[in-house]
């Protein structure tokens, strides 16, 4: 699992890190916080506290946004949000020439 955070001031992303998890993706914020806390680690910022609606917007839509009142500490930014990417579906060759409609074709 790839996972983006990149932190936003004035509408723009001033830092960004990319972490790759070996572990399936969490279902709630007991599984989340050390991967957030180990993500976060290169930006050299406070973790934030993770809510069930933090858990929720990872789950339906792949990511979610911290703002100000989302840490312990005060923050220099003004958002943090943190994006899952895309799971790639590896699909072999001998797979990938199974599942092609050879009919539509054009060999001219």
């Amino acid at each position: 699992m790839k996972i983006w955070a990149k932190i936003i001031q004035h509408h723009r992303i001033v830092q960004d890190v990319v972490g790759e998890f070996a572990s399936p993706r969490p279902s709630d914020g007991d599984g989340w916080h050390p991967i957030l806390t180990e993500l976060i680690k290169p930006l050299d910022i406070a973790c934030p506290v993770l809510l069930n609606k933090h858990v929720a917007e990872l789950a339906r839509f792949g990511r979610t946004g911290f703002r100000a009142s989302d840490f312990m500490e005060s923050i220099w930014f003004d958002q943090l949000e943190v994006e899952i990417f895309p799971e790639k579906k590896k699909e072999s060759t001998q797979e990938h020439c199974e599942n092609m409609d050879w009919e539509d074709t054009y060999y001219g």
